[in-house]
């Protein structure tokens, strides 16, 4: 495994973002283990995490301005870190999220920040895909912006589950709507991370079980 996966495994870990037990994810699936991060709560946790997504980011894409979008609410504080982080980096990027109700007053409109313009990219940062269900939420929001491409989307961690159908929800988005997503590591890594030490061999079987009734085929 590359230094750096085992570096943001850790992170998550350390972090209290990825957590193993009974959970049940957005798709209604019950989990052995869960990826939350809404459980990053300092300023130095969040600056870290904008790091790792810059780094993925500037290795998948480059030196290339699109606008960050992060999904309400997790979302949010990973679109701002990884427009700061990016910006250390050389690459000024402009950021928008969305409201989870639109606003009638004031300025209006159900986004905050940037508002992309026809013919512009947006890249779409998440914390994980299980069945695909929040990016399509995404996607609906984004419609509304005429003239507007979806370039990508950066998760967390690929949990390399079934979507619909036998395939992946990642390959099953890139296949419906035509844009990559890219995570930083997936539940592959993280079964080899914890496989380093015995105290994890409990949890390690229960993903096995887990990906062997709904892991992906392809």
């Amino acid at each position: 495994m590359e230094v750096y996966k085992h570096e943001f495994i850790k992170f998550l870990e350390d972090a209290g973002v990825l957590k193993f037990g009974d959970f049940t994810a957005k798709s209604g699936r019950k989990i052995p283990y869960f990826i939350n991060a809404g459980d990053i709560k300092t300023g130095d946790q969040i600056a870290k995490l904008g790091e790792f997504y810059a780094r993925a980011y500037m290795e998948k894409i480059g030196n290339k301005r699109t606008v960050l979008y992060g999904p309400a609410y997790k979302g949010i504080s990973i679109a701002v870190s990884s427009a700061v982080a990016l910006s250390k980096q050389g690459l000024d990027v402009p950021f928008f999220f969305n409201r989870k109700e639109a606003k009638d007053h004031g300025e209006g409109g159900v986004f905050v920040g940037y508002v992309p313009k026809a013919g512009e990219e947006v890249v779409i940062v998440e914390d994980v895909i299980t069945a695909g269900t929040a990016i399509r939420e995404s996607m609906a929001i984004l419609g509304n912006l005429e003239g507007v491409k979806v370039a990508a989307t950066f998760i967390m961690v690929d949990r390399k589950e079934k979507g619909k159908t036998e395939k992946s929800a990642m390959a099953e988005v890139q296949d419906e709507f035509g844009f990559p997503v890219y995570s930083v590591v997936d539940v592959y890594d993280i079964i080899e991370y914890l496989e380093q030490d015995e105290k994890n061999a409990e949890n390690v079987q229960r993903i096995r079980n887990y990906l062997a009734i709904n892991g992906a085929k392809a």
